[in-house]
């Protein structure tokens, strides 16, 4: 099917965005070398959706609710949103949020097909994020989530090493190295689930399994393709992560990377899809004001990310909208 392919595509692009932040700040503090940090990202972006649990696929699959006939068309249009946003925001090195696509890409692209009605609203049940209004919730506050809980951790480090000498370097390399694998495994487990879900959406439209409960070939395909972006071309949002927004040290570093992997992990548990490049780059964000130094985070930067944050939905919603229109055209 064609829509797994672009649900393939979709995941290789998120690792183009997403997945490069679970090293940038090790990259940029200079406490790993890029193929250093690259196989670290790759083997923990694999692991994190084959361990953690299928919490944010359920949560994404349910999003739409189209009909058997229709479920290739709207999720293939929205998942080809998602992709062409993707691509535009890699090349220009904005942290934007691959998730946030995919919503404006399946809504958009199920309003064209059965209107309001082909849309899960939603909100939460249970303590849980359910359809649109829960994801989007989920997605507005992991950002200054992460900037909070990078600012609280910034001070708390500062406090523990202001009678720490130089030794203090090889100890917080190393707890780097350990919260950067914590990051990938925590990406992996929220966004590669993003593309499980909506493979899961479309098995089950076709009749080929009997709940959105994903098999395991489909874990492991949509980690691959997570993995194989990481490696391929993460390399622009690692320069704006590490140095565009504020050029971060190795103990600013550890503290980004530490509240970020907590605020992913969390939602992941949750089933609360995030963006770990709009997270990231929040808690970067937090780590300039928990050390006082507002002026020297880089706002035109922080501005461009708030802007994605408010044209990607509407954006990848009507482009989506239009992709639907003309495959059914086509078809």
């Amino acid at each position: 099917m064609v829509a797994v392919v672009l649900a393939v595509g979709f995941a290789t692009t998120n690792g183009f965005l997403d997945a490069a932040n679970s090293v940038a700040a090790l990259v940029a503090t200079r406490a790993a070398t890029p193929l250093q940090a690259i196989v670290l990202a790759s083997v923990f972006n694999l692991l994190g959706p084959l361990l953690l649990g299928a919490a944010v696929a359920n949560t994404i699959g349910g999003i739409v609710s189209v009909t058997p006939s229709a479920s290739d068309r709207v999720i293939g249009g929205g998942l080809a949103s998602a992709v062409v946003w993707n691509l535009v925001a890699w090349r220009r090195g904005l942290p934007s949020s691959s998730g946030q696509a995919l919503v404006g890409g399946l809504v958009g692209a199920a309003l064209a097909e059965g209107g309001i009605h082909a849309v899960n609203w939603g909100g939460f049940h249970g303590g849980h994020p359910v359809g649109v209004f829960g994801t989007v919730i989920s997605l507005a506050v992991s950002p200054p989530l992460g900037a909070l809980c990078a600012l609280l951790v910034i001070r708390g480090l500062r406090r523990l090493a202001r009678r720490a000498t130089r030794r203090w370097q090889t100890p917080t390399g190393g707890g780097q190295w350990a919260m950067s694998a914590a990051l990938a495994f925590s990406h992996g487990a929220n966004d590669a689930q993003k593309s499980v879900g909506v493979i899961a959406a479309l098995l089950l439209a076709s009749g080929r399994i009997p709940t959105l409960a994903a098999p395991a070939w489909v874990k492991l395909l949509c980690a691959v393709a997570l993995t194989a972006g990481t490696a391929l071309g993460g390399w622009p949002i690692i320069r704006t992560v590490g140095r565009g927004i504020y050029r971060i040290q190795r103990i600013e570093g550890l503290a980004s990377t530490s509240a970020s992997a907590a605020v992913i992990f969390g939602a992941s548990l949750l089933g609360a899809p995030t963006s770990t490049s709009q997270v990231v780059a929040s808690s970067v964000v937090g780590v300039g004001g928990g050390r006082w130094r507002w002026h020297h985070v880089h706002w035109q930067v922080v501005r461009q990310m708030g802007l994605a944050w408010l044209i990607t939905m509407p954006i990848t919603g009507a482009l989506a909208a239009s992709i639907y229109e003309l495959w059914a055209w086509l078809a």
